[in-house]
């Protein structure tokens, strides 16, 4: 049984994460993603889905299912409720919105079962993605140098 004070619930789901992170760290990716999807869901339950710290954990969701290779359920993820609510909530131009969409683009890219149209959609995110971050952060934010080169 799991015992902690209500009021400290995000509290708990982030030193869950830090767990989940060691168990990354530890290469043992399907662990950490058994964990990541209970903290995850815990964070959507506390927070809402449409909430920055629920949105960025989620991209965390994404990275280890992109570990785990399982691409697919990655840009589901990222297609029907990630970005949708990160350009509701934080707006296109907001760095969270635009890890997203750098998310869906590796997600397209790094399946093998890619098909050509997952590839043109990757670079149409992508040059989206690098022309939003020079408008907004600057043509030298190291954000920016890292989106031009992948």
């Amino acid at each position: 049984m799991r015992r902690y004070w209500p009021h400290a619930k995000e509290d708990m789901l982030g030193a869950q994460s830090n767990i989940a992170g060691c168990l990354g760290s530890l290469g043992r990716d399907v662990e950490a993603l058994v964990l990541i999807r209970d903290i995850y869901a815990g964070f959507v339950a506390t927070l809402g889905l449409s909430h920055e710290n629920t949105l960025g954990f989620g991209n965390n969701l994404v990275l280890s299912l992109d570990r785990c290779k399982l691409w697919d359920e990655s840009k589901s993820l990222l297609r029907d409720q990630l970005l949708p609510a990160a350009r509701r909530s934080l707006g296109f131009d907001h760095d969270l919105t635009l890890r997203l969409g750098r998310s869906l683009a590796v997600a397209l890219t790094r399946n093998p079962e890619s098909t050509r149209d997952d590839l043109l959609e990757a670079e149409s995110i992508m040059q989206d993605v690098v022309q939003r971050r020079r408008r907004v952060f600057g043509p030298a934010h190291p954000e920016t140098r890292t989106a031009e080169f992948e």
